[in-house]
């Protein structure tokens, strides 16, 4: 809710831009120390906290079907013992990695006698738009903090309650280790208005990341007046190889589409190479009974599975988030390549094959932020990369790709010392 019921928008925005950038240039040079313990604070915060984060949570979970929110996206939402021990966990790994503010980069002497650093710096102050996902508040947070940015956290409706109990804890643990309670904000009124305001502010704000739907992406980076690191649509990939071993490849399908839904880094699509097609899905398809996954397939895959629905055009891009998957025979790892690079979101794709040059040309010439080899797609994530908690996954090629940790939301500055050196 607006702090003042006189404050219009645009007044609202302006303040929360503002003591966001009085809290990031406090917090840039903080010692590590102060970060840490407010880092472990907080988890611990949080554990005891849980209850109340429960029924919080609760309230929001009972308001999920006036938003028409499908079953995978309730799940995203819902808060339970074991993801507030998840969350606690996810601070508590980001407190032991080691802090990027102030490290050398490079260092050397210039020909004029000039000692050159090359220092990393915060970027200042994030805004980040996200969806409904209270974990993501409590990451998003952790991450700015211990990388000396301030944020300006904006959650979807639909966590409101989830994320405004889990800030409010944020910040008053944050006082009792003197980091500045602005430099963790929420956005609590439900008014879009406020994000194109926000997006104008260029000279408080340094740089905005949205995740979410690809409406908001581009929304967002059509409004934006600073840098956006965008966090794109998941279509995501597996590639079934001739030479797959059949019974792995079918349990990382699984995997890969089963373990969560509804996340960016869950498969979307499968490509079977068609020499592997029969035996692969007598194998696949038991597997994914249980899930009552819906299969759409192309003409190839259909007549291997009756039950399989026809493939549309639109399916070979569609990112479900649910319990449907698309599949495809192909002839060669060439033709695989080729259908990603087009349907493709250039997020996470994987190959599954037995034969290295295979792998390798694969590997290669998918032009995605993660490809991997006999492995499953959700691995794709800030805490399975050992970078703790994550920001968001860009599928940008600058100046982050992939999982964005602390490294991902600095930049750097060069410190120059002399001893009275003039240009000539």
């Amino acid at each position: 809710m607006l702090q003042s019921k006189s404050l219009s928008i645009e007044a609202y925005s302006a303040l929360v831009a503002t003591k966001a950038k009085a809290a990031s240039q406090e917090l840039a040079w903080l010692p590590t120390h102060q970060k840490n313990g407010w880092l472990k604070a907080s988890a611990e915060a949080i554990l005891k906290n849980a209850e109340p984060l429960i029924r919080a949570n609760e309230l929001d979970i009972e308001q999920s079907a006036s938003f028409g929110l499908t079953p995978a996206e309730v799940d995203r939402l819902r808060l339970t013992p074991a993801r507030i021990a998840g969350i606690a966990e996810g601070m508590r790994q980001v407190a032991d990695l080691p802090d990027p503010i102030g490290e050398e980069l490079e260092s050397r002497v210039l020909p004029s006698g000039l000692q050159l650093s090359k220092i990393r710096v915060p970027l200042g102050v994030v805004f980040f738009i996200y969806e409904s996902r209270p974990n993501v508040t409590a990451d998003a947070a952790a991450i700015c903090i211990k990388s000396g940015n301030a944020v300006i956290l904006r959650g979807g409706k639909e966590a409101a309650h989830s994320s405004r109990a889990i800030v409010k804890l944020l910040q008053e643990t944050a006082v009792d280790f003197d980091i500045p309670v602005d430099a963790v904000q929420l956005i609590e009124t439900a008014d879009r208005a406020v994000i194109d305001s926000l997006l104008k502010m260029s000279k408080q704000i340094d740089v905005v990341i949205p995740r979410g739907g690809a409406s908001l992406i581009h929304r967002v980076t059509e409004q934006a007046r600073m840098p956006v690191l965008k966090h794109f649509d998941g279509n995501c990939h597996v590639y079934v190889d001739q030479h797959a071993d059949l019974e792995m490849a079918a349990a990382i399908v699984e995997n890969a589409k089963c373990q969560r839904m509804g996340v960016c880094n869950a498969c979307e699509s499968i490509l079977v190479h068609e020499k592997a097609a029969s035996p692969f899905f007598e194998v696949l398809i038991p597997k994914l009974a249980p899930y009552h996954i819906e299969l759409r397939g192309d003409e190839g895959v259909r007549g291997l599975v009756p039950s399989a629905k026809e493939a549309t055009e639109e399916d070979w891009s569609q990112e479900y988030l649910g319990p449907i998957l698309s599949a495809k025979l192909v002839g060669s790892v060439e033709e695989a390549i080729a259908h990603i690079e087009h349907y493709g979101s250039h997020h996470t794709d994987a190959i599954v094959t037995a034969d290295e040059k295979t792998a390798s040309t694969f590997l290669q010439r998918v032009d995605s932020a993660a490809v991997l080899w006999n492995a499953s797609t959700r691995f794709n994530d800030g805490g399975e990369f050992g970078l703790g908690a994550e920001i968001g996954i860009s599928t940008d090629k600058f100046h982050a790709r992939g999982p964005c940790g602390l490294k991902e939301l600095t930049s750097y500055k060069y410190q120059v010392r002399g001893t009275g050196q003039v240009r000539t």
